[in-house]
């Protein structure tokens, strides 16, 4: 039986024919140049690439055990959530790009060496927006077999049954609705300050972060967002929460709204009261001009200035929450 789509048009938060954001949020920031961005795009610092391959750690995801949850990096925004025998996968782009072209916004070399085949069951797959940097349709085709539920924002769900994927398998929502996932996990929408779209048309479905509680602990998953006042709300409504997995990288000062720049990712991590913060969105893909480690960084400072615990592993590297963080300098080689 074919699934029946949400009526987009129900939701509070879609106005004006498209999905808007809790507060003003431009594209651009004022005074922006677009003839002389495009210009610096073409024209990239040597440094926005690794000058070599990047370092990474060869983990068993198949035989992973553990009463906590165990959280695996896979370079830019895709992660594998594990806690007693329950796998989590999280914006899964493992097909070596994030672009409609194999030739165009290519991984890092060393960055992409977890693959479909790598991936153990999949329990639930969160797809936080449609952007091709975070739901890669060739992965969720690959994984599909494999996968037992989907769940994303409100209007994602059309491109994730375009992956050969059951209807009935896939939950869509809206911010601040939750979803009882199992009697000990749980996953709330939340909000982002951010925008949708694969091709010219933006603003046709929503952008999330989640709240996931799973066997007592509390996740905080990004998604993409520029730094707002809704880290704040969600972090008295859902706070505190044990881990915060936020964006770090591929900021610009002429897109600030959309993307936080370092210090802010910190702030936000404070403003949701996280016991500690895994920074992402960054060592995977070049989408902006600063230099490829210059992100971590500067969050790493930012968080040791302000006394947040940070986790930084490498690709690959387990960060078992709850427990000492990862913090090893592995980017500066």
């Amino acid at each position: 039986m074919k699934k029946q789509w949400r009526i987009l048009t129900e939701s509070r938060n879609y106005k004006e024919g498209k999905f808007l954001n809790l507060e003003y949020t431009p594209m651009m920031t004022e005074g922006t140049s677009m003839s002389k961005m495009l210009v610096e795009y073409f024209r990239p610092p040597v440094t926005a690439v690794p000058a070599s391959e990047l370092p990474s750690v060869r983990t068993d995801l198949k035989a992973l055990r553990s009463d906590k949850p165990v959280i695996v990096w896979f370079g830019h925004s895709s992660y594998l959530i594990h806690c007693r025998g329950v796998n989590i996968l999280v914006d899964p782009v493992l097909s070596g790009h994030a672009s409609p072209l194999r030739t165009m916004v290519k991984a890092f070399p060393g960055s992409n060496v977890y693959q479909a085949e790598d991936m153990p069951a999949i329990d639930y797959m969160i797809i936080t927006h449609n952007h091709y940097d975070h739901l890669d349709k060739k992965t969720i085709k690959k994984l599909r077999p494999q996968t037992k539920a989907y769940y994303t924002s409100l209007g994602v769900g059309r491109d994730i049954a375009g992956c050969s994927v059951d209807d009935q398998h896939i939950t869509e929502m809206d911010w601040w609705e939750t979803e009882q996932l199992s009697p000990e996990i749980s996953l709330t929408a939340t909000p982002a300050r951010h925008f949708s779209g694969r091709g010219l048309k933006r603003g046709g479905s929503l952008w999330s972060s989640f709240v996931l509680r799973i066997y007592g602990y509390t996740i905080f998953i990004g998604g993409d967002s520029g730094y707002g006042a809704h880290f704040r709300e969600i972090g008295e409504k859902q706070g505190p929460v044990d881990i915060a997995i936020l964006e770090c990288g591929q900021y610009n000062e002429a897109w600030k709204h959309i993307h936080m720049m370092p210090e802010e990712t910190v702030q936000a991590a404070f403003d949701l009261k996280a016991k500690m913060l895994l920074p992402v969105h960054w060592a995977k893909f070049k989408l902006a001009l600063h230099p490829w480690n210059e992100p971590i960084e500067r969050v790493t400072k930012a968080a040791v200035a302000q006394h947040m615990p940070i986790a930084t592993p490498m690709i690959g590297q387990p960060v078992t929450v709850g427990e000492q963080p990862v913090i090893t300098p592995w980017w500066n080689y």
